[in-house]
């Protein structure tokens, strides 16, 4: 899925989703196709499906551009329209949802506390023990 949006500084940026298997990532990209920042999660399926974010970074001399809070708004609006629940382990989107929590349930969004079983999974996916 790629996604083209506009940052406030009024350049076009495409966010990309790639479903990939241990680690999938959403990527923002600038229009000369540099990439400036990701949101990397794990997929898991059990009783729901769930996406483990873990890690989420903007070059820094771009982040202040609101291309952090894009990548945030996009992982999850998909969420919520293809029904998976969210798990913020990343400090961004744990703190999104800390501050936005109640908007994001209130459109239909779900999320949970992460355990230290979630951090289990992350790094067996980056072990590649998956």
């Amino acid at each position: 899925m790629t996604q083209g949006l506009t940052h406030n500084t009024g350049a076009s940026v495409v966010i990309q989703l790639d479903l990939a298997s241990p680690i999938s990532s959403y990527t923002i990209v600038r229009a000369d196709g540099t990439p400036v920042g990701t949101a990397d999660f794990v997929a898991t399926s059990g009783a729901s499906e769930e996406r483990i974010f873990f890690h989420t970074e903007v070059c820094q001399d771009l982040g202040e551009h609101g291309l952090v809070a894009l990548l945030v708004s996009t992982a999850l609006t998909d969420s919520t329209r293809e029904n998976v629940t969210v798990v913020p382990l990343c400090p961004i989107f744990a703190h999104h949802l800390q501050v936005h929590g109640d908007e994001f349930i209130a459109n239909g969004g779900a999320f949970r506390q992460p355990t230290p079983d979630d951090i289990g999974v992350i790094t067996h996916a980056a072990l590649g023990e998956m």
